[in-house]
């Protein structure tokens, strides 16, 4: 009798965060298939799990999937984890997942913790629609182009990023998207967790601010809005935006286009 795969999420940084069904699981299992073994490893200690582990990434998931598809055929229990969060979500896993459909093998998703709806719950953003993109493209002028195609896109927009390209995509996002709200929400259920909630300009002077960004990031991108109606003097805009850490010049750029101004008029009505 064939064995059941259990897609099993896993703690995205908090080890309490996991659920008692996915540590019965995982206590339960025959084998435990892991993108990082020394990774999991930290976790199952923490519960004293004891099973056997297998590596199970991008780089061997081909040859893998084969491997514990068979095992499952043949009556093994496997569960399959991921670093943190659920399995197949910007993970490895599709492949294995597949092959055990189509070898008639049960799956069984045992639910958790989720970067994506952690840091959705948390935002502030709007959350009747959203948008999951996974990560944007490494490239500047390829990312550009996935963030035009969502230009139109009536609906919150989540992605991953990493710590060494925020910078320059919040950069992308200002430039494709103009002045909406923009979330990055920073290690998540960890000691150091931040959210840093602005326009991308005002968001991205705060991190350029910093020696170094670290830590895993989820990057939200609130719905597109017209110039918004505010009565605040314009010097007044300004300066508030420089204390939340924008340059001048950036400030004075995102008072115009919240304003539906140019800068020039900005500027004008300022030295006026």
């Amino acid at each position: 009798m064939p064995g059941t795969l259990y897609v099993v999420a896993t703690p995205i940084g908090n080890l309490e965060d996991i659920t008692y069904r996915a540590v019965r699981t995982l206590r339960e299992v025959d084998l435990i298939a892991c993108e990082d073994t020394r990774h999991t490893r930290i976790l199952l200690d923490h519960y004293g799990i004891s099973k056997p582990t297998v590596s199970y990434h991008e780089h061997n998931e081909a040859a893998r999937a084969v491997e514990l598809a068979a095992k499952l055929a043949a009556g093994a229990n496997v569960a399959l984890v991921s670093d943190a969060g659920v399995p197949l979500v910007s993970d490895p896993g599709y492949r294995l997942v597949t092959a055990a459909i189509q070898n008639g093998i049960r799956i069984v998703p045992i639910p958790g913790p989720s970067a994506l709806l952690t840091a959705l719950a948390a935002a502030g953003l709007a959350t009747d629609e959203f948008h999951f993109g996974g990560f944007l493209p490494a490239k500047s002028g390829q990312r550009v182009r996935a963030l035009e195609a969502l230009k139109s896109e009536e609906a919150t927009l989540v992605f991953y990023e990493a710590p060494h390209r925020i910078v320059q995509a919040l950069q992308d996002v200002e430039q494709t998207l103009g002045p909406r709200t923009v979330v990055v929400a920073r290690e998540l259920t960890k000691i150091h967790e931040e959210f840093l909630r602005g326009t991308a300009a005002e968001v991205r002077a705060i991190l350029e601010s910093r020696v170094g960004v670290k830590g895993e990031l989820t990057l939200l991108i609130g719905k597109a809005e017209g110039p918004v109606a505010d009565d605040t003097p314009l010097e007044e805009a300004v300066e508030a935006c420089v204390r939340r850490g924008a340059s001048r010049m950036d400030a004075v750029k995102e008072v115009a286009r919240l304003r539906g101004l140019t800068k020039r008029e900005v500027y004008r009505r300022i030295l006026r």
